[in-house]
């Protein structure tokens, strides 16, 4: 329902700002707005199309998983912290072993396979869901929240972006995105978690999370300690055998336990088609109507007012320059890029804006794209409280960004 009213909003402020331009002298921009709506359109027909191969191996290397047990093994590893947080889930469910596949992909930048796990995941939710099929429940809920929060501890593409623009330091906005993105998390666990009443000092929640700070602490001083050429040289090389591993220990588990592997993973390439099928049409509508809401000139009169405000309470406004790359993230992953790409080409890399841009990137994932996607995958029409608690997420991570941007630049 708020996903209703969040995407009919889009086009109405969009149809009138682009009324408002045409009447002070913008005639392109009612065509800039239409043109929009296609090449959105063609965009996300193309995402899915390129989502298809990627499903299709990912959701077949989890299929020779869940039936070789390599599933239930990691629900059983992980049931002490996500029965806690996931409580409405069995315990020993293999939807446990889904969302740690897809989490720990997300943590390593690995996106080509967090979404095949993540959508198999929620596949595998809603068959829990005894009560309204296209009503969202507190586990997937829970777990979106911490898919929007985007904790990722190796942002690959991002230090790729700056190295190609000419950054004296590509790899100098490593720790403060992971500062940014673990607050992101740490926040929608919390907000989440109050919002559907879960307790969070049960020992093994707490132990969870202060263990995950711990974790991203020495991550953050390994890294710091190397210089830049090692650090690229170790997150691709760990990205890459991670990966790879996960493959080989599925196949062997399935060779071990005797089933016929191949057969196994034609059936998950299957769903991994259907699936990309079906989240077509909400890609189209999230897609189109940011694409519109852009080209209207909406979100820089957004900035600008922004801007406006920031100067009027007479506080520094440097950070209003790489703002777009914010306020577009939880809307598309690629406009994000596109204007992180755009403020660094126009500030520099290694400018206040440009470095803060990237953080911003690297600091929350694509609320909106997410939603979408995940809900539209098992037909859920009602988000209840999802897309509240990832905007709250995305907002702690965008502060935290701006903090941590002005402590170390």
């Amino acid at each position: 329902m708020v996903l209703n009213y969040i995407w009919i909003a889009f086009f109405l402020i969009a149809f009138i700002f682009g009324v408002i331009a045409l009447i002070t002298g913008d005639a392109a921009v009612l065509q800039k707005m239409l043109d929009a709506t296609f090449s959105a359109s063609k965009g996300a027909f193309e995402t899915s199309l390129g989502l298809t191969g990627v499903l299709a191996l990912w959701l077949g290397i989890m299929k020779i998983g869940e039936r070789a047990g390599v599933v239930n093994v990691l629900a059983r590893m992980l049931n002490p912290v996500f029965t806690k947080l996931f409580p409405d889930i069995p315990k020993n469910h293999p939807v446990m072993g889904s969302i740690f596949m897809n989490i720990a992909s997300n943590m390593l930048g690995l996106d080509n396979a967090a979404t095949p796990t993540g959508l198999k995941a929620m596949a595998q939710m809603q068959e829990l869901n005894t009560q309204k099929k296209d009503t969202a429940t507190n586990p997937m809920i829970m777990f979106l929240v911490l898919n929007t929060s985007g904790l990722t501890i190796i942002p690959t593409s991002i230090l790729a972006f700056r190295s190609a623009n000419g950054a004296a330091v590509p790899t100098d906005v490593f720790i403060p995105i992971l500062l940014a993105t673990t607050v992101a998390t740490i926040a929608g666990i919390i907000i989440t978690a109050i919002w559907q009443r879960i307790n969070l000092l049960q020992p093994a929640l707490l132990g969870a999370i202060l263990g995950m700070i711990a974790l991203v602490g020495a991550i953050m001083w390994g890294f710091g300690q190397m210089d830049e050429q090692t650090m690229k040289t170790v997150t691709s090389v760990a990205s890459s055998l991670i990966i790879l591993s996960i493959i080989v220990l599925f196949l062997c588990a399935g060779i071990y336990k005797h089933i016929n592997v191949y057969d196994s993973f034609i059936e998950g390439a299957k769903e991994g088609f259907t699936t990309a099928v079906k989240i077509i049409p909400y890609l189209v509508a999230i897609l189109v109507a940011v694409g519109v809401f852009r080209a209207s000139g909406a979100m820089d009169l957004l900035t600008e007012g922004i801007r406006w405000m920031v100067s009027a309470c007479g506080l520094d406004t440097g950070f209003v320059n790489a703002l777009p790359t914010a306020l577009m993230k939880p809307l598309s992953g690629s406009g994000a890029r596109g204007l992180m790409q755009e403020t660094m080409t126009h500030f520099g890399a290694d400018s206040f804006a440009g470095r803060l841009s990237c953080i911003f990137q690297g600091s929350t994932d694509t609320t909106f794209y997410i939603l979408a996607v995940y809900f539209g995958s098992v037909s859920i029409k009602y988000t209840r409280h999802a897309v509240a608690c990832g905007l709250l997420a995305d907002l702690a991570g965008v502060i935290a960004a701006i903090a941590v941007c002005y402590i170390f630049f």
